[in-house]
Formats: C-alpha cells, structure tokens, sequence
C-alpha cells in the first residue's frame, strides 16, 4: 500500500465520494508532510512549490519572492 492509499483508505472518510475522499487525502499527506516543520521552514517549502508551479506554467516573470 502506497501512501496516497494509506490515506484514501482512511477509516474517517471512507464513506465520502471518490472525489473528496482523493481531495481529504492529499489534505493529510500534505499536513504530515510539513507539519513537524518551523515556520520559516514551512515558508521555504511553500515558496519552493510555488516557485516550480510559476515555472512549469511559464509564469516566472511573477515570481516575487526568490
């Protein structure tokens, strides 16, 4: 079982729909993921996500936080 899976299967949303039990899973993978972090890590990690999203949309001439 991957982790996304360990997540969808989750016993407290297993009797959503599809769509918000995949919505409710990336929900928690993402709070597990940067909970334990500071709060100038957790800013680091959001500008490094939105960084690459700008890039892969074209969009770096918006970038305004480096």
């Amino acid at each position: 079982m991957n982790k996304f899976e360990k997540y969808f299967y989750d016993p407290d949303i297993v009797d959503e729909p599809t769509a918000l039990r995949e919505i409710h899973a990336i929900r928690l993978m993402l709070h597990e993921e940067i909970r334990s972090l500071t709060p100038e890590e957790r800013t680091a990690h959001t500008i490094k996500i939105a960084n690459g999203i700008m890039e892969k949309y074209g969009l770096t001439h918006l970038r305004a936080i480096t």
